[in-house]
């Protein structure tokens, strides 16, 4: 039973949302051997909704006034280039500029100015700020896991591959 309980609890674990991700990624690079047959071709948000099954009006026009229209407007090229960059982030990091010195001022001067009663609230703060960063990281990348499957799977069939390696 304690074996479940982890399984249940591991599934929602910020290291295996990042690890699907990355496998998904990784496979959607192995399967697409030509990305540039992907210039061109949208990527359409109800398929992305179907969580990888194709949408079988794929030429629906767009919608111009939701606001994730713009992504629905980028081809899948596009798309693939995106998601091996952010693999690429996960993996490797992100290299941050220094900050400007405007910033490192305003934060001597928030530590100068903390006293104790505040501290306790700074550090109550940092936590839901945590909560609801990993909350939302986790979302991303499901998001994102969903995205490189359907392109996957999207390319197979563009190829005339669809059932392949399934």
């Amino acid at each position: 039973m304690m074996q479940l309980c982890d399984s249940y609890s591991q599934k929602y674990s910020l290291l295996n949302a990042m690890n699907r991700f990355i496998g998904a990624v990784n496979n959607m690079d192995q399967t697409v051997m030509v990305p540039s047959l992907l210039r061109d071709v949208p990527l359409l948000l109800e398929e992305l909704d179907a969580a990888g099954a194709v949408c079988p009006q794929r030429e629906a026009p767009l919608p111009t006034a939701s606001p994730g229209a713009y992504f629905s407007r980028r081809d899948m090229y596009s798309h693939y280039m995106l998601l091996k960059s952010i693999r690429n982030d996960i993996e490797w990091g992100v290299v941050q500029p220094p900050p400007p010195a405007a910033d490192e001022a305003a934060r001597k001067k928030d530590k100068l100015g903390g006293g104790p009663a505040e501290e306790g609230e700074a550090e109550e703060d940092l936590e839901q700020q945590f909560h609801y960063h990993l909350s939302g990281l986790h979302t991303v990348l499901s998001k994102l896991t969903r995205k490189a499957n359907v392109l996957t799977n999207r390319y197979k069939q563009e190829i005339g591959f669809g059932s392949w390696g399934q």
